[in-house]
């Protein structure tokens, strides 16, 4: 394989080396993997899925028995008395925007406590009622609480925020355009124990993406009221072509379901077309895939720390979900990298992608996505605003060969650029 890399024989260099270190943590993700598949393939089993459950439903949708017992499959791995499971779900923004418009109300609040949430909801939570049906337009209130120094919750500042008009804490779970380390489980238990000593009676949401099968448990087996996904990142498994999911206590369920569907049809429409068996298949093989995706992370981060740069999480560290930060800091370096990544991309490995302006987005982003579904984050990609530090953002990958290859792709053609790296070759 190094024959074909114009820096073969460095990259080979450090192959050999990074998989010599990793290769403890690769049977670590191994044994975890197991775990999940053997829950899996248990709960198919008490749930009898059959080939009936696998066809699809048509217009309202109702009574569609396989998208039922596929909801309750989901639940029961996730702990959550009810979900919505729907390819009717755009995005994990949508369905998270689902969430906060079923909790909240015209007068109620909104805290997130881990920090300004991903740019694309900032749109959804809106800056005040400028008619663009937001949040804040609808006479919400929000407040980002930013985290201490050491990346902590600022409890402090939570209890000092909250009033008897906190309706909803907000949690992201996954780092998003930032430094900070993603908050693993035993974190998030933390936070719903002090959040509902500071307020009992707020709804609890964790935006979920990027975490699905990382961990031995879900934000809903922690105490969480209310959680969202993504069918194209970790829950798909890869097969998922489009949709997004809802989990959580009944109550607030049905909550997210009026607003997303609308009040008195709730879960109960909603055709699933030929959605099911690539659902059932998708669901069934992501603790696979997810791990494969984890593979590739850890090698990413131990190959690119011998290189010289600077990773979170480092491959040893505990990992809480699959995205893998690379501080490369200069742009030419994480434009060549994002290009490699596109250039060993099963589709339109032929395009070159350049920094652009992305809606919802402040900078330009560049982003790499050569993937069988667009935009599906479960497969390969990087992406990264262009602004100091310059930090590429690697997730995904079906296999872990081929994370290997897009990563020794990029590689070299950072390399080519001419651009110093940290270690002098």
């Amino acid at each position: 394989m190094y024959k074909h890399f114009r820096y073969g024989e460095q990259l080979k260099k450090w192959t050999e080396t990074a998989e010599e270190r990793i290769f403890p943590r690769l049977q670590e993700i191994r044994r975890q993997v197991d775990e999940h598949q053997w829950r899996m393939l248990k709960v198919f089993k008490e749930f009898g899925v059959s080939e009936f459950h696998l066809s699809s439903s048509t217009g309202y949708g109702y009574g569609d028995v396989g998208r039922e017992t596929l909801e309750g499959i989901v639940g029961k791995m996730f702990g959550a008395e009810a979900v919505l499971y729907r390819s009717h779900i755009v995005s994990g923004t949508h369905a998270i925007a689902a969430c906060l418009f079923g909790v909240l109300r015209p007068g109620d609040e909104l805290i997130y406590v881990s920090g300004a949430p991903y740019d694309t909801l900032e749109q959804v939570i809106g800056t005040g009622r400028d008619g663009s049906g937001s949040l804040t337009d609808y006479g919400v209130s929000y407040r980002a609480i930013p985290l201490t120094p050491a990346g902590e919750i600022n409890w402090q500042e939570v209890r000092a925020a909250t009033s008897s008009r906190t309706r909803c804490f907000a949690i992201q779970r996954s780092r998003g355009y930032s430094k900070r380390p993603s908050f693993t489980l035993d974190q998030i238990r933390q936070m719903v124990r002090h959040l509902r000593e500071i307020q009992p009676d707020a709804v609890i949401f964790v935006d979920n993406c990027y975490g699905e099968f990382v961990e031995s448990e879900e934000p809903t087996h922690v105490g969480v009221d209310l959680m969202a996904g993504s069918l194209i990142k970790n829950p798909g498994g890869g097969l998922a072509k489009s949709g997004g999911y809802i989990a959580g206590a009944s109550a607030w369920v049905d909550l997210a379901a009026a607003r997303l569907v609308a009040p008195g049809i709730l879960a109960e429409g909603g055709a699933s077309h030929g959605y099911n068996r690539d659902y059932y298949q998708g669901f069934f093989l992501a603790p696979h895939v997810v791990g494969e995706a984890l593979k590739g992370a850890v090698f990413a981060s131990a190959i690119l720390e011998e290189a010289g740069f600077d990773t979170s999480p480092r491959w040893d560290d505990p990992r809480t979900d699959i995205i893998q930060l690379i501080q490369l800091g200069q742009p030419e370096l994480l434009i060549a990298f994002c290009q490699g990544i596109q250039e060993a991309s099963p589709i339109d490995a032929h395009v070159r992608p350049e920094p652009a302006p992305m809606p919802g987005y402040e900078d330009p982003v560049i982003m790499a996505a050569g993937t069988f579904v667009q935009g599906a984050s479960i497969e390969l990609s990087a992406d990264g605003p262009l602004r100091p530090p310059y930090r590429a953002y690697l997730q995904g990958g079906l296999t872990f060969s081929h994370v290997k290859y897009g990563i020794l792709t990029a590689l070299d053609k950072m390399l080519s650029s001419g651009v110093s790296f940290p270690k002098q070759l």
